[in-house]
């Protein structure tokens, strides 16, 4: 066989090789490509198809009520409000006990990984619950603090009790978030630290905070999104009598008096805008501080 014949048939299995290389992936991931259409991208086209029909057709009609309305409004501040306190708290529990975590032997990390992972996947009715058996008006610890004189005032059924709630699912994701962040921490740091003279509150504040920074803010926003997309716990606690953007939604597309799933289209695709700016000014955040340390490095 001559020499450029060889080659030719060598070129065309190198591309055959490549091609099939390239499809390979392609077929795998197939499956998964159309569970994204089918359960993502179908349904939050059709949401934003439908926030804009109106009874008399196309128009704005329905945002320009939300806009207007002070239940509305007053549903996006609640959740918003809960969300963040909820966020932020469960941040700071989960941020605690992953350093605490990472200092652990294996033994107890594998134990107490296994049950965050468990404690995370316990939510929505179930969770809502077991807070009304221990926390509710006649609830176990509610009656033991009570007689000791230790409470007074506390309504599990109110805002206080959605925020204690959500703190409590918040903290074992942002655990289980935050828990490898902490690896890109070198143990040998906090010597070279106290070395040159740096308290460990001066190692915290410029050695570890700053690294930790991006998994933070970064956790910080999915917590925010976990919690202002809760429903079934909020639910199930307040029976749909608290003013939450979520409840709003399910009561305009389920409900049998107000049953209007165009408006509630409306609200959902306001409330992905929402999210969408804040995770948009979490990844403008995220870059400053990466461009800061390129600069300080520099």
């Amino acid at each position: 066989m001559m020499p450029a014949a060889t080659d030719t048939l060598t070129a065309q299995g190198t591309r055959q090789g490549r091609t099939r290389r390239h499809w390979l992936p392609a077929l795998v991931l197939l499956p998964f490509a159309l569970l994204m259409i089918l359960f993502q991208l179908a349904p939050m086209i059709w949401v934003l198809v439908g926030s804009f029909q109106t009874p008399d057709g196309w128009g704005l009609a329905h945002y320009r009520e939300i806009l207007s309305s002070p239940f509305y409004l007053q549903s996006f501040g609640n959740s918003f409000r809960i969300a963040g306190i909820a966020s932020l708290a469960g941040l700071a529990i989960g941020t605690l006990g992953a350093a605490a975590l990472r200092h652990s032997g294996e033994g107890i990390k594998r134990l107490l990984l296994a049950f965050v992972t468990m404690t995370s996947n316990f939510s929505g009715v179930p969770l809502a619950f077991a807070f009304i058996i221990v926390l509710g008006i006649n609830g176990a610890i509610t009656l033991l603090l009570k007689s000791w004189g230790w409470i007074d005032g506390f309504n599990l059924y109110s805002g206080s009790g959605l925020i204690l709630i959500y703190t409590y699912f918040q903290i074992p994701l942002a655990l289980l978030l935050l828990y490898p962040a902490f690896d890109a921490l070198q143990d040998d740091w906090p010597q070279a630290a106290a070395l040159l003279g740096a308290s460990k509150r001066q190692y915290v504040w410029h050695v570890a905070l700053p690294v930790l920074t991006p998994a933070l803010l970064g956790t910080l926003i999915i917590l925010f999104a976990n919690a202002v997309g809760a429903y079934a716990s909020a639910y199930a606690l307040t029976t749909g009598n608290f003013n939450l953007v979520t409840i709003r939604v399910a009561s305009l597309v389920s409900g049998d008096i107000f049953l209007e799933p165009n408006l509630a289209a409306a609200l959902a695709v306001i409330l992905m805008v929402l999210l969408g700016v804040v995770t948009a000014a979490n990844q403008w955040l995220l870059k400053k501080s990466y461009v800061n340390k390129g600069n300080q490095h520099a």
